[in-house]
C-alpha cells in the first residue's frame, strides 16, 4: 500500500510508515504492517525487520476525527494489531518522534526500540478521557513493571528517549541523524545469528503474543466502549485539537 514503504538490506527487511507528519493509523495501515510481517515470517531471506517512520511523529495512534466506517472500527483495528504481535521473527522499531496512544502500542509491539532524544512515549489515554488500548495494559507492564506502567498511564506524562532507555522502555539511544542507520546496524547484529536459534530464543523468553494481546484488547475495548460516548472523552479530543487543557466533569 502507498502508505507503507517496504525494502530489504541483506537479511534485514524494512517497513517505513509513510503518512507524515503524524502517521495516524487505521485498520488498513495496520493490516499492511501485519501482512508485511507475515510475508517476512515465511521468507527465508529475512531474519529481522526494522520498522521506522517518515514525518515528525513515529505514530500518533488513531485519528479520532477520522471516519469510523465499515472495516475501521476499534475491533477491526485491534484485530490487525493482534496480527502484528502474532509474528514469528524479531522486529526492531526506530522511534525518532512521538509515539502517542495507539502509536505507543505499535512501538511496544516490537521486540526492541532504538530511539533518538526527540522520541516521546506518551500514554495519553487518561488525558483524553479514554481507557488504554492496543494491548498496552499488558505490553507496558511487561516491559517496565507494573508500578512504572501505572505511573505512566495515570499521569499521562511524556517519556523522552533518554528516560525511555533508563526505564527499559527502549534499548538504545542515538542521535536523530543516525537513527535509521543505528536501527539497521542493531538489526544486523541480530541477523548475523542463526535464524532457527533466534526463533527458539524468542519463543522461550516471556513476550506478549497475539493470543495474549487479543485477550487484553477484548477487555480494553469493553472499557473503551463505555467511555467513547462520555462528555469527558469528547472534551479530551476537542481540547487536544484546540491545544488547551481539558475541563473534565466526570460524566
Amino acid at each position: 500500500m502507498q502508505d507503507l514503504i517496504l525494502g530489504r538490506a541483506g537479511r534485514v527487511a524494512t517497513i517505513r510508515l509513510a503518512r507524515p507528519p503524524h502517521n495516524f493509523f487505521d485498520a488498513a495501515l495496520l493490516r499492511g504492517i501485519a501482512d508485511a510481517l507475515a510475508d517476512n515470517d515465511v521468507d527465508d531471506a529475512v531474519v529481522v525487520t526494522v520498522m521506522t517512520a517518515e514525518g515528525r511523529s513515529f505514530c500518533a495512534g488513531a485519528d479520532f476525527k477520522a471516519s469510523k466506517g465499515d472495516g475501521n472500527s476499534a475491533a477491526d483495528v485491534y484485530a490487525q494489531a493482534a496480527r502484528i504481535l502474532d509474528r514469528v521473527k524479531p522486529l526492531v522499531a526506530a522511534v525518532g518522534g512521538p509515539a502517542v496512544g495507539g502509536g505507543l502500542g505499535l512501538a511496544l509491539a516490537a521486540d526492541f526500540r532504538v530511539v533518538s532524544p526527540a522520541a516521546r512515549f506518551h500514554a495519553n489515554f487518561a488525558a483524553i478521557g479514554l481507557h488504554p488500548g492496543f494491548a498496552l495494559t499488558v505490553t507496558l507492564p511487561a516491559l517496565i513493571g507494573a508500578q512504572a506502567a501505572r505511573e505512566m498511564l495515570m499521569t499521562a506524562r511524556r517519556v523522552d528517549g533518554g528516560e525511555a532507555v533508563a526505564l527499559r522502555l527502549a534499548d538504545k539511544l542515538v542521535e536523530a541523524a543516525a537513527l535509521d542507520e543505528a536501527a539497521l546496524a542493531f538489526a544486523e547484529t541480530i541477523a548475523a545469528n542463526a535464524p532457527l536459534a533466534l526463533r527458539t530464543i524468542r519463543r522461550a523468553l516471556p513476550l506478549i503474543d497475539g493470543t495474549a494481546a487479543r485477550a487484553a484488547m477484548a477487555a480494553e475495548l469493553q472499557a473503551q466502549s463505555s467511555l467513547f460516548s462520555t462528555a469527558d472523552f469528547q472534551e479530551g479530543v476537542t481540547a487536544g485539537a484546540e491545544r488547551r487543557p481539558p475541563v473534565f466533569v466526570g460524566r
